[in-house]
């Protein structure tokens, strides 16, 4: 058991949790909108739904590693690079922020919640992030490849609710800090280019 890949996984899901996207975005104005308690429904939500897409990889992909290394290599340098695509995507963008307040209805709990989970189930881009994502960190010779995708997405989801959860409860300083500092929008930019890039080239030179 690797546990060298699973820290590597745990500093990269966090990387990418504080990296600004649709997500914690979308969390940060929940909280600025509803309250604190509101943007940690809606953060249930969203990492509820990740246990769907990890089932459908874990069961999908376990299947395909089964049948063929090269096809498991295939599914890595696919997954590489899409992650290559998404960093020049984060490159070509303007790199600022827009938090306005405006356009945010006001929502229950259970109904933030429910529209959490559904946003991501339904959302494919976040099941071809799992599929380019999670391969390249498998960490076990003799753990059934199942599983090891479940630890995974298990880890992905702790990590990704603890960082979450902290911008919902420090939303306002949040909102504050980026509103007096336009340039943090540039750095975090870039902190998302070197993320991605990172993780890719890591699942080109992992071993299976």
């Amino acid at each position: 058991m690797n546990y060298e890949t699973l820290y590597t996984f745990m500093l990269a899901t966090m990387a990418l949790s504080i990296s600004p996207g649709p997500d914690n975005i979308y969390v940060l104005m929940q909280s600025l909108v509803n309250g604190k308690k509101h943007g940690l429904a809606t953060t249930a939500g969203l990492m509820s739904g990740c246990l769907v897409h990890t089932s459908l990889l874990a069961f999908g992909v376990s299947m395909l590693i089964k049948e063929s290394d090269t096809l498991f290599f295939g599914i890595k340098l696919l997954g590489a690079i899409y992650l290559f695509y998404l960093a020049y995507k984060v490159f070509k963008s303007s790199g600022s922020l827009s938090l306005t307040e405006g356009s945010v209805p006001k929502k229950g709990l259970w109904e933030l919640f429910r529209q959490g989970f559904i946003m991501n189930v339904l959302n494919p881009k976040v099941a071809i992030f799992f599929l380019a994502f999670f391969p390249g960190f498998l960490f076990s010779d003799d753990m059934s490849t199942v599983v090891q995708f479940y630890v995974l997405g298990l880890v992905f989801m702790f990590v990704s609710f603890i960082v979450f959860s902290l911008i919902a409860v420090l939303s306002g300083s949040i909102s504050s800090y980026f509103t007096s500092n336009p340039k943090m929008g540039i750095y975090l930019k870039w902190l998302q280019i070197i993320v991605f890039i990172g993780i890719a080239i890591y699942i080109l030179v992992s071993d299976k």
